[in-house]
């Protein structure tokens, strides 16, 4: 089910409005207020990015918008895709012959499974983009990273071999210049979320933190401060809500990003000796543990697994194929440079001590074929360190570190593939 927070947000913005950045127009439509929270005409909003909707029989409705396509049934909380059901926030309502869409539907499902349409929250907009070609120089950041998400059209991802930062431009004719930094793209994933909350903590003390809400918090922050440098950015999740381990990788695989960076906050072992003195920050790559205390991380981390009915995605095609195919090319050596930065940059600003670059089998970096990490950003099960990851200053802290890193690392695989970079480096 879909969680409480949730829900209760769109509950509460029932009587605003949204502005729709369409596909030929933009324009304003007021929220129509339900019983269970703010709605769309679906006639309406989804002519306007590029999408319709259709009565396949009495009651049921077939809806395509950009990129993907599922299922409404009035009254039932669910939409229904080609890989299975989704929960709904509330049920599509049918009122005077029109289907009213729950706002979920469109902030949240279909920018996470399509393609070419994003939400954003603070502004309360929906975008919707034909390519990236007509979308390049969008004014803003989160345009110009969701025109490179709307580049992705074909789901099916490249080889492992050929998903690195450059792989974008190794069939552009030779005449072309360096890509601009506006065609970089990020994904930044919030660990956790909806009926998976993650760690909690502090040990000892009431409960004040909650992993799922400090990664959010923390990935909001980062999103922000890479678009403030120049680069795309695309989020797995934006709200309190869950999604597969194995679907965060394949999100960034069909916007084709060139980083992934997944946020985590770390916990201690009760059996340790002092677990409440457990502190610091390490940061993940994805190769075969090599440690207990690795192995002890990357299970902690899989553990949602069991909120999943895909069931382990690492089974697809077997976690020991995939690193043997990873061996036979650049991606682990790309993907522990990337960890080695953000480790350095993190030093000089965490007031906890660095537990240094690591590996294990983490599920969430499995399906992600770029240079792609996991950041435990500290201990939640210690008082002080919780206190710093949950508040403001150090979040920003971490944050601008993890995007100096970002900037850093494609600055310098630019340089080593072509001799020179598009991006201008953070300061040192």
């Amino acid at each position: 089910m879909m969680c409480a927070p949730f829900l209760l947000a769109f509950v509460l913005h029932a009587q605003d409005s949204v502005h729709v950045r369409g596909v030929a127009r933009d324009t304003t439509l007021a929220v129509v207020s339900t019983p269970a929270g703010g709605a769309l005409r679906a006639d309406v909003v989804l002519p306007l990015i590029g999408g319709s909707v259709s009565a396949s029989t009495t009651g049921r409705w077939k809806i395509d918008a950009p990129g993907v396509s599922f299922t409404l049934v009035d009254g039932v909380p669910f939409a229904t895709t080609k890989d299975g059901p989704i929960p709904l926030a509330a049920a599509p309502i049918l009122r005077n012959g029109a289907l009213l869409l729950p706002l979920q539907v469109l902030a949240d499902i279909v920018p996470r499974i399509g393609n070419r349409v994003v939400w954003d929250a603070e502004s309360r907009e929906l975008r919707a983009f034909r390519n990236l070609g007509k979308n390049a120089n969008a004014s803003s950041p989160s345009a110009a990273s969701a025109a490179s998400a709307a580049s992705a059209a074909p789901r099916t991802p490249e080889p492992r071999a050929a998903r690195t930062p450059a792989a974008a431009t190794a069939s552009t004719p030779a005449r072309s210049s360096a890509p601009s930094p506006r065609h970089r793209l990020i994904v930044v994933d919030a660990g956790h979320g909806g009926v998976d909350p993650g760690m909690h903590g502090p040990i000892g003390q009431r409960t004040t933190l909650y992993e799922k809400d400090i990664t959010l918090d923390v990935a909001k922050k980062l999103a922000h401060e890479l678009e403030g440098r120049g680069v795309g950015v695309l989020m797995t999740r934006t709200t309190d809500t869950l999604i597969a381990l194995g679907d965060r990788g394949r999100i960034a695989n069909a916007a084709k990003g060139d980083l992934f960076i997944s946020i985590h906050v770390n916990a201690a072992n009760l059996n340790w000796k002092e677990p409440g003195a457990a502190r610091g920050f390490e940061t993940y790559f994805l190769a075969e543990a090599k440690t207990e205390d690795e192995r002890r991380v990357a299970r902690m981390e899989n553990e949602v697994v069991r909120f999943e009915s895909s069931g382990d995605p690492a089974q697809e095609g077997g976690l020991g194929f995939i690193l043997k195919d990873m061996a036979q090319n650049e991606q682990l050596r790309e993907s522990s440079d990337l960890a080695e930065t953000i480790q350095s940059r993190l030093k000089r600003i965490h007031p906890g001590p660095s537990r240094g670059v690591k590996q294990a089998g983490f599920m969430v970096l499995v399906t992600a074929f770029m240079p792609s990490v996991l950041v435990e950003i500290g201990f939640g099960t210690n008082p002080a360190e919780a206190a710093y990851i949950s508040g403001e200053a150090g979040q920003r802290a971490i944050a601008s570190a993890v995007a100096d890193a970002a900037m850093e690392y494609l600055g310098r695989y630019e340089r080593r593939v072509t001799g020179t970079s598009t991006l201008q480096d953070p300061p040192k």
